[in-house]
């Protein structure tokens, strides 16, 4: 037991980090663990690997993806940004060097081996992204005179070009989502909310006339009968063989049958195997995270904080209703990761980093603290 009369720096972490907020994460993760076993054997097994394949190395991304969440979040706001501001950096090189040189597989580019290990770099842009655009919000709000929303512009159109040539609609849509929310968070007048809705709409519908898949796609979800639905239409029948209680763990026939039952169909096979009871469960947990981080935001009297913190969870929320919905047939496919949930290393690390930023910005710390950081300014924010 950590006593609070220890001034160490991991007792200074355990009494003041959201330990509720922590306990939903691990929860998250530990049922990532038990749904990766019951959903990757069949798919490793039908492509010649190891049935435990997919496994292993879902606990294997488990370790650096904890000590990254961990180690984030011990940080101060004023390194949050710092690290924000490396990382996303880093990222946008890695993302240019991924339309230079990445491999094409399926018409996009956007994955890159470095190292011998596969990365897929804009995940980690998102949530490095969210916190600049944060900071440039509260900079905006507490310094009119500097051009911070102008330079935040630049910043989303910057990432939304670089994922559009990839392409990669799904994050695209999850960025301007989280940018726009921000925008309107922020305070911003209605009329340029309403003009990144139109802007946004426009960008879809030239996607739909442009790019092939993307107009499969959604020609599929507007009339079955037009495509292949063959994901869709099992995902969608596996809730209801799997009715309130499920059919058992290890007796489900979805996963069988489903190429990306260990990703973006994960939840399909919780639902046959464990029930609505369970896919209920993981949604309660999400909805917990979400509204929670959100309330902690509200409460925060530091700008930037309440930004970062909105928009952290805004981006884990969505993403994770993007996903759900598609596999209840709501929304056409995206191919996003359900978080924490699905398999795959980049998108679990780049998650465990935002959500470590997540629980450092909603550390309680003293008021005197606080007001110290909301009284910096531009240029000693990056120092």
């Amino acid at each position: 037991m950590i006593s609070r009369e220890q001034r160490t720096p991991l007792s200074e972490w355990w009494w003041t980090i959201d330990r509720l907020l922590l306990a939903a994460i691990m929860a998250l993760i530990l049922a990532g663990v038990i749904l990766s076993l019951a959903a990757s054997p069949p798919v490793a097994a039908r492509i010649g690997l190891d049935p435990f394949h997919f496994f292993n190395r879902h606990v294997l991304f488990l370790i650096p993806s904890i000590i990254v969440m961990i180690a984030t979040s011990f940080l101060s706001p004023k390194h949050v940004r710092r690290s924000a501001l490396i990382v996303f950096a880093i990222s946008i090189i890695l993302i240019v060097a991924t339309l230079m040189f990445g491999p094409e597989v399926k018409g996009a580019r956007r994955w890159i081996t470095v190292l011998g290990v596969n990365i897929q770099a804009s995940e980690a842009a998102k949530p490095a992204f969210v916190v600049l655009v944060a900071w440039l919000f509260s900079e905006s709000a507490r310094r009119p005179e500097m051009p911070a929303t102008s330079m935040a512009l630049i910043l989303l159109i910057m990432l939304v070009s670089l994922l559009v040539m990839e392409p990669d609609f799904g994050q695209t849509m999850l960025v301007a989502t989280v940018w726009g929310s921000l925008f309107f968070i922020a305070g911003m007048r209605m009329i340029w909310v309403f003009g990144l809705v139109g802007v946004s709409a426009v960008g879809l519908f030239s996607a739909y006339l442009l790019v092939p898949h993307v107009a499969g796609r959604i020609k599929r979800f507007m009339d079955p009968a037009s495509g292949d639905t063959f994901q869709v239409d099992l995902a969608m029948d596996s809730f209801m063989r799997g009715g309130w209680f499920g059919q058992g763990p290890g007796e489900g026939t979805v996963k069988r049958l489903l190429p990306d039952s260990h990703t973006d169909f994960v939840y399909a096979v919780a639902a046959e195997e464990f029930g609505i009871i369970l896919c209920l469960a993981l949604l309660a947990l999400f909805a917990f995270i979400v509204l929670r981080s959100l309330a902690r935001a509200y409460a925060t009297e530091d700008l930037f904080s309440r930004f970062a913190i909105a928009g952290l969870a805004i981006m884990f929320g969505t993403q994770a209703a993007i996903n759900i919905s598609v596999n209840l047939h709501l929304i056409p496919a995206k191919g996003m990761t359900l978080p924490f949930i699905s398999y795959g290393g980049s998108s679990m690390v780049s998650l465990a980093y935002g959500i470590g930023m997540l629980l450092a910005l909603t550390r309680q710390r003293p008021r005197v603290e606080m007001e110290s950081i909301g009284a910096s300014n531009a240029v000693r924010a990056f120092a």
